[in-house]
């Protein structure tokens, strides 16, 4: 059994807030407050900074949650070896995916895993700014990335193999390039961030540089203004496939793509014994995606350097 306002705090901190965490234990707001000062003031220290809409985890708190999540874990894990129940998945799990690949790639697949782990709920946040896994109290995070970040556990699921792509409409107007100083002077579709593109082919790495004929600062934007014939975009095989198969976009310079640095992963904060639940999402992504992930198609042009 640990400290009771060790369990406060990391619930504070899994709810979001002292009046959400309250309501799950049973506690007034004014209670929960007072235990939490208690608990700082015999640590000696603030634990999370307190504003009129947000609660924040300092240092030391986010320090202190961590290790509580591990303690918690391993308590769990002990009693099941003591009484000899089998292990299975249980409790709340938050997950973080950028949104659209999240849209199109997490959601038609959560039924499937909820139904092998039912005494598990979760919580989907979609969002395409980079997840801070404490701040955001996210369990676990799917990142697009060329780094998935220090000092955490990262699973590697695919390479996010990218391409580049037109309409039809616009390869008839403005002609289809052939070499990367074709492709210098075509009307080049990015947000904000993206460009330069680097590509690799077939003598090398490849800098595009240039500015988006669109300024945005949406990936989905950019995706709807190459369908509808703007100019060329660099988009994912998971988030154009269906597009190109069904020839409403077309692949071009099928020789140059880009970087396979880039790859799709599962990350979470390194934990000796993480929650069953964690571990049994993160085995549900593998066995999704690796080792051929669904929007790979046999009409997509093979690439060379793919990993």
């Amino acid at each position: 059994m640990m400290d009771p306002d060790y369990d406060l705090f990391a619930t504070i901190v899994e709810e979001g807030g002292m009046a959400s965490a309250g309501r799950r234990l049973n506690v007034s707001p004014a209670m929960v407050s007072k235990r939490l000062v208690r608990l700082e003031e015999r640590l000696g220290t603030r634990l999370i900074h307190r504003t009129t809409r947000r609660l924040a985890l300092t240092p030391a708190g986010e320090r202190l949650h961590e290790d509580l999540r591990a303690i918690m874990a391993a308590l769990d894990e002990a009693e099941r070896r003591v009484s000899g129940a089998s292990a299975e998945a249980a409790g709340t799990l938050r997950v973080s995916a950028p949104t659209s690949f999240g849209r199109m790639h997490v959601a038609p697949y959560l039924g499937r895993f909820l139904e092998a782990h039912p005494k598990v709920r979760m919580q989907i946040d979609l969002s395409d700014d980079y997840a801070d896994l404490v701040a955001t109290r996210a369990d676990v995070a799917i990142r697009i990335t060329a780094d998935p970040g220090s000092g955490l556990a990262a699973r590697r699921l695919a390479t996010n193999r990218r391409v580049l792509c037109a309409a039809p409409r616009y390869l008839a107007r403005f002609g289809v390039p052939e070499t990367a100083a074709d492709l210098r002077r075509h009307r080049l579709l990015a947000a904000e961030g993206q460009l330069p593109w680097r590509l690799l082919g077939p003598r090398g790495p490849v800098s595009i540089e240039g500015t988006s004929h669109v300024r945005t600062n949406s990936s989905e934007m950019v995706r709807e203004l190459a369908l509808s014939g703007v100019g060329i975009a660099l988009r994912s095989l998971w988030d154009v496939s269906d597009a190109l198969e069904h020839g409403d976009i077309r692949q071009i310079m099928p020789d140059h793509e880009g970087s396979v640095d880039v790859g799709l992963y599962a990350v979470h904060l390194p934990q000796n014994n993480p929650p069953l639940a964690i571990a049994a999402f993160v085995d549900f992504l593998v066995g999704l995606y690796a080792p051929s992930p669904p929007w790979e198609r046999s009409g997509i042009a093979p690439a060379e350097n793919r990993l």
